[in-house]
């Protein structure tokens, strides 16, 4: 086998001055060839734990599919793809996920990928429609196994392992302990890497903040006007009460987006490119955004709604306080409410002050761009044709995120109407596209 994978590059390319101990510990557990089980917190850095491994174990001369990731969520499949990417292998790697055209993955499968990360359902529908050609694939990654037992994905999961006839080696990952590896894994003689701690990160602060003779949505505003301009997730656990909330921080002036799984996925995808780039500071959401979204730099997380378990509670709060940053989860209680029985009773309660007032609206609004990178185009393509066409300078320019079919870019709100009315009538790669702010 031919390695051209180096881990210093990578580390290089990721920006990360060193691995840590999670991570060393996979890359040693991987080399003895035994399946393992690995248990980390949310925000650990799990993803380069399992992905550094997968990578070793690939070789570049050959045309085949390697290896296989199945994650609960499509969210999960993109954040790991643009790790992946990230690394610089050079080396092929597809996502296949529900919610999007399934010719558009087809195309990219008719040349196998070394690499191919997806969702139990759509995985186990290209396997059946002869799309992935399972016998080569060797190596098996089950990322946050226990959720998608939890979501009930266990045929489609039995039927996606049972068609993996040439597997050599499983890698298993889960942020709980307590979850029965079911038969049909196949998992033999099994290592546990366990780096669970049990404990809250030690940046993680925990508040409460108590509805006292109004209206829970009441307090709420109040709360997000003394917060001020943070980046917070507030978490609720119905989509009708998710789409309630957000209408009632916009008619108060709030800048929000809303998520939730039953949203068209383009939908989906400018909500959280709009919470990433800046031009929403505020996410409501269901906790479908509780795993598998790696937003950096998210300050706040909003309990508005109370987890159903401790566990929900840990990955939602998994959300901030990531790698070496510092956050804080709000518990939000009504009147009528009390603080959960694995919480401290005596958890330090945030006193609002008498007036509100509005935080300032973002600098930053969304440009939806009609072409990605099925049309040939990417990020420095963007950036050139909005300084020299739109006029615009470079830190008028922000987040840039290129998907297949269109883009996202952040642009300063300022700047935008100018930029709009300068670029009409040019094009992007000699291709006339249309351009508009984001919705």
């Amino acid at each position: 086998m031919q390695h051209t994978f180096s881990i210093e590059q990578a580390l290089k390319n990721l920006d990360i001055e060193q691995l840590n101990a999670m991570q060393l510990a996979s890359l040693e557990a991987s080399k003895t060839g035994k399946d393992f089980i690995l248990l980390a917190n949310t925000g650990s850095g799990k993803t380069l734990a399992f992905l550094l491994p997968v990578v070793q174990s690939l070789d570049k001369t050959n045309k085949t599919t390697q290896a296989l990731i199945i994650v609960p969520s499509r969210e999960l499949a993109l954040q790991i793809e643009q790790v992946y990417r990230s690394l610089g292998t050079g080396m092929k790697v597809t996502c296949c996920y529900g919610g999007h055209k399934r010719e558009i993955e087809e195309q990219n499968l008719l040349e196998a990928p070394v690499l191919i990360i997806g969702t139990p359902g759509r995985l186990a529908d290209h396997i059946r429609r002869g799309n992935i050609q399972t016998a080569s694939i060797e190596t098996l990654v089950l990322d946050e196994f226990d959720k998608s037992l939890e979501l009930g994905f266990q045929d489609e999961m039995s039927f996606v392992i049972g068609s993996l006839t040439g597997l050599k080696k499983r890698i298993l990952t889960s942020a709980t302990e307590a979850v029965e590896v079911p038969a049909f894994i196949g998992l033999t003689d099994a290592d546990k890497l366990n780096f669970l701690t049990g404990d809250p990160p030690a940046m993680l602060a925990i508040q409460q903040v108590k509805s006292k003779g109004e209206e829970k949505e009441v307090t709420l505003f109040r709360l997000i006007c003394a917060l001020g301009n943070r980046s917070m997730v507030i978490f609720c656990n119905h989509r009708e009460i998710v789409e309630q909330v957000s209408a009632m921080l916009s008619d108060k002036g709030i800048v929000n987006v809303f998520y939730h799984g039953a949203m068209e996925q383009r939908d989906r995808e400018v909500a959280l490119c709009k919470f990433r780039n800046g031009t929403s500071n505020v996410l409501v959401t269901t906790d479908l955004a509780a795993r598998g979204l790696d937003i950096p730099n998210i300050r706040y997380i909003i309990h508005y709604q109370f987890p159903g378990t401790e566990e929900i509670f840990i990955h939602r709060n998994g959300r901030t306080a990531r790698m070496d940053a510092s956050g804080t989860a709000i518990m939000m209680l009504s009147a009528m409410e009390t603080l959960p029985p694995y919480l401290d009773p005596a958890t330090e309660e945030i006193i609002l002050p008498e007036t509100t007032e509005i935080p300032d609206k973002p600098k930053w609004t969304t440009l939806f761009i009609d072409a990605g990178k099925k049309d040939k185009v990417n990020k420095i393509d963007i950036v050139g044709f909005l300084t020299q066409k739109g006029e615009m300078k470079k830190d008028d320019i922000g987040l840039i995120e290129v998907k297949d079919f269109f883009s996202f870019a952040a642009v300063r709100k300022s700047k935008a109407s100018t930029m709009l009315h300068a670029i009409k009538g040019h094009k992007i790669k000699n291709k006339r596209v249309a351009i508009h702010i984001a919705k």
